[in-house]
């Protein structure tokens, strides 16, 4: 067996095993048992169980980073200054993703169910290495996310992102099974770039929608003045 073999045949292994069961559950020895090595293997190619499980997201995202990259430049060069608009960055958020090759139909269902698992699970080791590896990517993201939505507030703008990773990770994470609930309902087939499409005008609302529930309702108002007065 080929060395790049192997180390695809572990990957593989781990990356369903550990969305299927999560990362705590799956033991490396369920994995050397799936992908058909021993656990020799594993240690020499990864040296522990930490070191696979950032290999598996590192598969993904290296190149995912680098075309998304690429997609902002792309975006910023073209002519006119002005700043980018949510729809556009999360366009290339979504259309980056949906471009990148898989290995199989089920690739970005499987990593968006990972990427929900490590900020739900205790793996701090993944976060720091997550925030560590990409930090470029991400701040410039980011960058790009405050100059497209200057009236939210860093804490509204925050929590905006967490909701709008929040839909999207359960959407792609699930997007079989919706497939086929609705294919069964209604007999139309979605492939996966057109759930992604649909997926951008909602979020971008969501991100630029007025913040009502923080502004002084007049009934509440005029309700404590009735109970004042009373």
């Amino acid at each position: 067996m080929a060395q790049s073999d192997t180390v695809d045949r572990i990957l593989d292994a781990a990356e369903e095993l550990f969305a299927e069961r999560g990362f705590a559950e799956t033991s490396l020895r369920m994995i050397t048992s799936k992908a058909g090595v021993n656990l020799a293997a594993v240690n020499y190619h990864f040296g522990s169980k930490n070191a696979l499980i950032q290999s598996v997201f590192a598969r993904f995202l290296t190149p995912y980073s680098s075309t998304l990259d690429a997609e902002f430049d792309e975006l910023e060069a073209r002519p006119g200054d002005r700043a980018l608009t949510v729809e556009e960055i999360l366009g290339a958020l979504t259309g980056s993703a949906v471009r990148m090759p898989q290995r199989n139909e089920r690739g970005i269902s499987i990593f968006m169910r990972l990427l929900g698992l490590a900020y739900t699970q205790s793996q701090g080791h993944l976060r720091e290495y997550l925030e560590d590896e990409y930090k470029d990517i991400f701040n410039r993201f980011m960058a790009l996310l405050k100059q497209a939505t200057p009236e939210l507030s860093p804490v509204d703008r925050y929590w905006r992102i967490q909701f709008m990773l929040g839909a999207t990770a359960f959407t792609m994470s699930s997007s079989d099974a919706l497939r086929d609930i609705l294919q069964t309902k209604t007999g139309v087939e979605t492939p996966i770039q057109e759930i992604a499409a649909r997926l951008i005008p909602f979020l971008a609302a969501g991100m630029q929608a007025p913040d009502l529930m923080l502004v002084p309702r007049p009934e509440a108002s005029a309700t404590g003045n009735n109970r004042s007065a009373g």
